[in-house]
């Protein structure tokens, strides 16, 4: 489970470390080209020449005057008029740190492309679902842990020395799917190399992992603000884990559903050695192939009726978790704390959330607490809806609240997720469920965007997701103390 959760420590890092990337500063258009027939011109001489300034007196960021072929004297007699866009790209006059912003001029009319290269990360995300989930359900989790953890340090370095904000983004792509390969396949091994009992407590202390990252993040970018080193200390710890070919197993549970049994044996006697623990031939003996031989996929979740109702309850349960959770992050920014702080608070609200879903799933299963966090997350949107906006201590209360239940139940449709689908189709679900949340993570920001119409429209969606995919987890079944199923035949009649 250590080996496991590691590469989630680096997660967040990926995910949201552009936000001390591309922090806002001065900009104005770069004027040079009066310097041409003036040389001695100062700088506040050039900008008063050049630049138009706002309502408020401050040089205009994003226009300039435009250039004309006249000597000093008549600029300076008869002044400047027309206006225009910056041709030659901006000054930044606070000579900060080198960030996304002043390296790649995301300012103005590039500003967006900020944005973009967000939702290209989530749609990242969206294509590692699509492709490792099956695929890990075909050659198995070690593999694609593997190849998916070397993908996001090999290209999470190299988006540090990346010449072009285009290159960029392209690498972006990559580490998001890879990053969506690490989680889905670790959370497989952790609940298939794992005793009933503490398949919660090895997925949840994975997800710890990842509230920890989060605040080491705000550390770290509060230390480093040069972003390509950011970007560096942030993935090469990766490159560290390469001894994992050697001591990553796989599971035991996969290889027998492919018929591997021999391969399967030795797996389990390894790991009883490391325990101490000695297997009896007799017991190991009692490993007999499936009797499923074919590979799951995709359709095998919806072909039977009580996996087609439990995989499309699934779906909608991912997908209101990321919207409220993506929809909550987006919004709660004004803690009045600067945003080295406020991140830390983020990541300090998601580690007990994400500690005490193991104690919640334990005493009250798996179905209940899956639909009372979620309607909680729910109701705490839909109160923000009615608090007036002279109020922000109370909406920010709600909104802590609502990103408290959000992330444990996030981490609890994890756990559901991985009990509910059959070994042989696990990933597949899982990759599925994990497509459904990435889409509702690129609607997130989209549905923020209505917030001009009507400020209380966002949260009412927000809230109203959850509410909804609260209710349908009513009819899930409870898998507290249960085996996982292996095949889509058993899971068929344990489901109804």
């Amino acid at each position: 489970v250590l080996f496991l959760s590691l590469p989630l420590l680096l997660g967040p890092f990926q995910m949201i470390g552009q936000v001390f990337m591309v922090v806002d500063v001065p900009h104005y258009c770069n004027t040079s080209w009066i310097l041409a027939v003036g040389p001695n011109l100062t700088e506040e001489e050039q900008l008063n020449l050049t630049l138009p300034r706002d309502a408020d007196g401050a040089y205009e960021q994003c226009s300039m005057y435009s250039p004309v072929d006249w000597n000093l004297s008549s600029i300076v007699a008869y002044g400047l008029n027309a206006t225009e866009k910056c041709r030659s790209g901006w000054v930044y006059p606070s000579a900060p740190p080198p960030s996304l912003l002043t390296e790649f001029d995301l300012v103005c009319d590039r500003k967006d492309l900020n944005d973009i290269s967000q939702s290209i990360f989530m749609a990242g995300l969206l294509l590692g679902a699509m492709i490792f989930g099956p695929l890990s359900d075909r050659v198995g989790r070690r593999p694609i842990f593997l190849i998916s953890t070397l993908l996001q340090c090999l290209f999470g370095v190299g988006i540090a020395f990346v010449p072009h904000f285009y290159v960029y983004i392209a690498f972006k792509c990559v580490v998001g799917a890879a990053g969506s390969g690490i989680l889905i396949t670790a959370l497989a091994l952790a609940t298939e190399w794992v005793g009933v009992s503490f398949r919660p407590t090895a997925v949840l202390i994975s997800h710890c992992f990842v509230a920890f990252g989060q605040m080491l993040l705000a550390g770290l970018s509060y230390g480093i603000r040069n972003w390509r080193l950011l970007q560096i200390a942030g993935s090469a710890p990766a490159c560290a884990l390469f001894f994992y070919i050697w001591v990553l197993p796989e599971s035991a549970r996969w290889l027998v559903t492919k018929g591997r049994i021999e391969e399967a044996k030795k797996v389990l006697q390894k790991v009883a050695s490391i325990n101490k623990h000695t297997i009896p031939p007799a017991l190991l003996e009692q490993l007999k192939p499936e009797t499923q031989s074919k590979p799951g996929s995709t359709l095998d979740l919806f072909r039977k009726k009580h996996l087609r109702k439990v995989t499309l309850i699934l779906l909608c349960s991912w997908f209101a978790d990321s919207l409220v959770y993506y929809g909550l992050s987006l919004n709660v920014t004004n803690f009045g704390l600067d945003i080295y702080l406020t991140q830390l608070a983020f990541g300090a609200v998601e580690l007990p959330a994400r500690f005490c879903c193991i104690f919640l799933l334990q005493w009250f299963g798996r179905k209940k607490t899956q639909a009372v966090l979620l309607l909680l997350s729910g109701l705490m949107c839909l109160i923000i809806t009615g608090i007036p906006e002279d109020q922000p201590v109370a909406t920010t209360v709600l909104a802590i609240t609502g990103k408290f239940t959000a992330t444990a139940s996030f981490s609890t449709s994890y756990v559901y997720a991985a009990e509910l689908f059959p070994t042989v189709v696990r990933q597949t679900g899982v990759g599925l469920c994990s497509m459904s949340a990435r889409a509702a993570g690129i609607l997130a920001p989209l549905i923020g965007l209505l917030g001009q119409y009507h400020q209380a429209i966002p949260m009412a969606i927000f809230g109203s997701a959850p509410v909804v995919g609260g209710l349908l987890c009513i009819l899930l079944p409870e898998t507290r103390g249960t085996d996982l199923v292996d095949n889509t035949e058993v899971a068929a009649t344990q489901l109804r």
